[in-house]
């Protein structure tokens, strides 16, 4: 046995996964388990930036590899095929020199989408949610516009190694200030849909729920760093969204606010619908699997919907919804043998409060302190009781599947 190769082979495997945007509990058990086929015991440590994985061998000498992750990305085409590849490693245990060959075939095999398909994304995803929150038919193609702009924008300061913050503040002040200019000339009616459309593909859905999905495995410390990087993403939209409204207050006057249109349950989820198969390519999900991801966005705004209307409050409606989509992506991970997080991270996209974080941020530059501080708790409200509907979800099947697995 070629300790080094094997201990090589499990550390890039966890390092790929993390990389594409897997959550910790996925890269500590396909690195353990990995080695745990091949007769060694080890010992993985994972956050978001760091992989620590290390084994004795059959003479007790510890041998230990240790690697830096750099900036996540949103490839969750390349966290179920790697997925894929533990399970296969696992299965039918190769040498580890020929297991080395199958990773490195993953790796070089891995697909993205054409720039005209991410363009597309990019457009789908602003446009859908531009018309999900109350804008008109000209607003959501306004959306869609600003949407790819502040899309390549973001691409862009990311090639010329612009930190992450930086990019989401330049990303949402140029949509926004976009929006705005559109609405001061007359072209787009309601620039404020327009704005929370295109701002839809700048909020954390995978961070947020990556760190959901850590806290109910344990790995606090990764929920932790992962929560405070939804916090920082988010303040990040706020700065550059109030800079964009304070510099278009001064050039074209206030932004005016207009009610946004109602629309009726069905219009709406095919809205959802809409943008989630553009969120979909953004995050680089192909085939089937895609539009089962933006069926459930689909399926969760119902739920929310129905609920809304039995209930008559929001804050139980979002928690069923979230609940609804961890379900189903439990469900759905279990059909087709994918993770979960790929079909979670799209489906609740429709229930997330990208209007409310919008809304509070406009207040608190508006200088309407009451509104701010109401606005901002119930956006938090929101947060948390989707947050309370993933981890219950998610909760139930993990246990639901210990105890298929232990019972006698």
């Amino acid at each position: 046995m070629d300790y080094n190769v094997l201990l090589d082979l499990a550390t890039d495997l966890g390092y790929e996964l993390a990389l594409s945007g897997a959550e910790t509990f996925r890269v500590e058990e396909s690195v353990s388990r990995v080695l745990a086929t091949y007769g060694v015991e080890a010992e993985v440590f994972a956050i978001p930036n760091f992989l620590i994985v290390s084994i004795l061998t059959q003479e007790g000498h510890p041998i230990t590899r240790m690697r830096r992750i750099g900036s996540h990305g949103n490839d969750l085409d390349a966290v179920e095929k790697f997925s894929n590849l533990s399970r296969a490693l696992c299965n039918r245990t190769p040498s580890p020199a020929q297991a080395q060959q199958w990773l490195d075939s993953v790796r070089s095999g891995l697909i993205s989408y054409s720039a005209g398909m991410q363009c597309l994304g990019h457009f789908l995803g602003a446009s859908g949610f531009g018309l999900f929150f109350g804008g008109n038919w000209m607003d959501g193609l306004c959306a869609g516009v600003c949407g790819v702009a502040a899309g390549y924008a973001g691409r862009y300061l990311e090639s010329w190694k612009a930190n992450p913050f930086f990019r989401t503040i330049f990303s949402s002040f140029l949509l926004a200030i976009i929006a705005y200019a559109m609405g001061a000339f007359g072209i787009s009616p309601n620039p404020d849909a327009v704005t929370i459309g295109a701002l839809m593909q700048l909020v954390p859905g995978l961070l947020f729920t990556n760190a959901m999905r850590d806290i109910i495995y344990g790995d606090t410390n990764s929920g932790i760093n992962r929560i405070v990087q939804v916090f920082l993403v988010a303040a990040a939209i706020a700065l550059g969204t109030a800079g964009a409204w304070s510099l278009a207050s001064v050039i074209w006057g206030t932004p005016s606010a207009v009610s946004a249109i109602s629309y009726p349950l069905g219009t709406a989820c095919l809205f959802a619908l809409v943008g989630c198969i553009g969120f979909s390519i953004l995050f680089n999900i192909h085939g089937p699997g895609g539009l089962l991801c933006a069926l459930g966005g689909l399926l969760a705004w119902a739920v929310y919907g129905i609920v809304m209307e039995l209930w008559g409050s929001d804050i139980p409606a979002y928690f069923f919804s979230a609940l609804f989509s961890s379900v189903y992506s439990e469900i759905m991970a279990r059909v087709r043998k994918y993770p979960a997080i790929s079909y979670l991270v799209v489906s609740i996209f429709p229930i997330i409060p990208g209007a409310g974080v919008y809304y509070t941020m406009n207040y608190a530059v508006r200088g309407e302190m009451e509104l701010f501080a109401s606005q901002g708790m119930h956006t938090a409200a929101i947060a948390g009781v989707m947050a309370m509907g993933i981890l219950l979800g998610s909760t139930v099947f993990r246990m639901y599947s210990y105890w298929k697995t232990h019972k006698s």
